[in-house]
């Protein structure tokens, strides 16, 4: 029994001061849940805010520094767009078993035609073009948030409008 008490208390910092997780999730709902639709699309940025949100909640207790809750979130946020997008991807596109999938008959207005595009991107031009676009963020902050230089991050962004320009002029 003492060598569980022992594990909580080095799996805890006492001298971590977290605010409420309520304050947290109002502090940057609207921003993560934009962020979310330009890199899923609108139809699943709420399943993956809530998952962010969900994984965020169980692993806020056990958290072991404080220094920036927005970056912790933003890098929950976008793991789960990329497990979204795969299990988008992995859906039948042809007929199964004598059965036609279900797909939307919509026609997408240009621009959402657009972020469709983006979101076929890889995850660190996609996250990037995201950063920019949607939040406009410089680049410095993009490579904060996304972990890499300032330059790393000007890179994405212009690797992945080359690719763009590309596919929407072809």
């Amino acid at each position: 029994m003492a060598a569980i008490s022992r594990q909580r208390a080095v799996s805890r910092s006492t001298h971590v001061h977290l605010p409420p997780f309520e304050s947290l999730v109002d502090a940057h709902a609207h921003e993560l849940h934009r962020f979310l639709v330009g890199l899923v699309g609108p139809n699943d940025a709420e399943d993956c805010l809530q998952e962010t949100y969900m994984s965020a909640l169980r692993a806020y207790p056990k958290l072991r520094h404080a220094e920036n809750l927005r970056a912790w979130l933003y890098t929950i946020a976008q793991r789960k767009a990329t497990d979204a997008l795969r299990r988008h991807h992995r859906r039948p596109t042809s007929e199964l078993d004598g059965h036609e999938p279900v797909a939307p008959a919509v026609s997408l207005p240009e621009d959402d035609a657009l972020w469709a595009r983006v979101r076929q991107l890889p995850s660190k031009q996609r996250t990037a073009i995201v950063h920019r676009f949607v939040l406009d963020l410089a680049y410095e902050q993009i490579g904060e948030r996304m972990g890499t230089s300032e330059e790393a991050a000007r890179q994405n962004v212009s690797t992945g409008l080359r690719r763009l320009r590309r596919e929407v002029t072809a």
